[in-house]
């Protein structure tokens, strides 16, 4: 099995939702179909980052990591070209809570 934290962005307010689950396109659907208290008034969302592993503790460790400042700053220098795509991102704004590439092509 397979243990993915991901990041979302709002096509909305363009802020971020980072997250943990074991099916990322479920997930994915989920967010986007309004089955998410926590996101569902910021619709619709797309994948813009994800990373998996074979260990439950570590995605959940990654996942509060990525949460962290520091965690926020390797965010917005990880995904620098595509954020400069997009707008520059106030670190203390972000909301933070990954398969592959072919998974995020895929969901588009």
């Amino acid at each position: 099995m397979m243990f993915y934290v991901y990041v979302l962005q709002s096509e909305m307010d363009r802020m971020f939702y980072t997250g943990f689950t074991t099916n990322l396109k479920r997930r994915l659907s989920e967010h986007n179909g309004g089955r998410s208290v926590s996101t569902c008034w910021r619709r619709p969302f797309k994948l813009i980052y994800f990373e998996a592993g074979f260990d439950r503790e570590d995605a959940l460790r990654r996942e509060k990591y990525l949460k962290s400042g520091n965690g926020k700053i390797y965010l917005n220098n990880r995904l620098s070209n595509y954020l400069s795509g997009t707008r520059i991102i106030d670190l203390k704004n972000i909301e933070l809570d990954a398969e592959q590439t072919e998974i995020y092509d895929n969901t588009n």
